[in-house]
């Protein structure tokens, strides 16, 4: 086929489908094999859409992840529980005063804040970093007496925050608190950056099969030592 030319604007013969064309055609066929691949062929999520949530990718959950995007992450309950015990309003037993709390349904973060205007996400953050280990304990308990001094003999860095709840007014509440955030019904409660990995047999059993180390560091803490042996 003959090549055909058009003239520029000085009169000048150019061959139509000269460079601009061709990178264009050859922008678009990347594009369509870009589409092809991202649909048709198998591929593993990367890590950081994993933490998002998102069990695959499909065209409705590449949409989600747009509409999440830049949105914050709700913070769980508990961390209003531990803002509680572990911050300026620790002796000041709120819980106690809130005559209308029922400990057994979900309770607003504002209730926790006493008051205080808190950014939760950055609280959340916070607190996972000051107090990665928490022990919810009571002073006369064998069983919390037993954990805590299975952690000590790790000299955990951050130190684990112990909380003795027999001591506080608002026992009772946080008690009932613990058992509908953690599913955990006894003392000690052992929590990692808000989560509760149980009480003394548990901590002991991870001990005995050499992973508390490794969930500890984890967490975010570091532990100088291996414990007892």
């Amino acid at each position: 086929m003959a090549t055909q030319y058009f003239k520029d604007n000085k009169g000048h013969p150019k061959p139509i489908g000269g460079p601009v064309r061709r990178r264009r055609v050859l922008l678009c066929g990347i594009l369509t094999l870009g589409l092809l691949f991202f649909f048709f062929v198998p591929w593993e999520m990367p890590a950081s859409l994993k933490d998002a949530g998102l069990p695959g990718i499909s065209r409705a959950n590449v949409a989600q992840l747009m509409k999440t995007k830049g949105k914050k992450v709700e913070v769980g309950e508990i961390y209003g529980l531990l803002h509680l015990v572990t911050g300026d309003h620790e002796q000041e037993h709120v819980l106690s005063n809130a005559l209308q709390l029922d400990p057994t349904v979900p309770v607003e973060l504002s209730v926790y804040a006493a008051g205080d205007a808190v950014d939760w996400t950055q609280e959340q953050a916070l607190i996972d970093k000051e107090y990665p280990v928490i022990v919810f304990s009571k002073t006369y308990c064998p069983y919390s007496k037993r954990a805590k001094e299975l952690l000590a003999a790790y000299d955990i860095q951050p130190p684990p925050k112990i909380v003795e709840v027999d001591i506080r007014d608002d026992g009772n509440v946080i008690k009932h608190l613990l058992t509908r955030l953690t599913n955990h019904t006894t003392f000690p409660n052992v929590l990692l950056r808000g989560h509760s990995i149980g009480g003394s047999d548990n901590l002991q059993q991870l001990h005995e099969n050499k992973t508390l180390t490794k969930l500890l560091e984890e967490a975010g803490a570091t532990a100088r030592a291996s414990g007892p042996k």
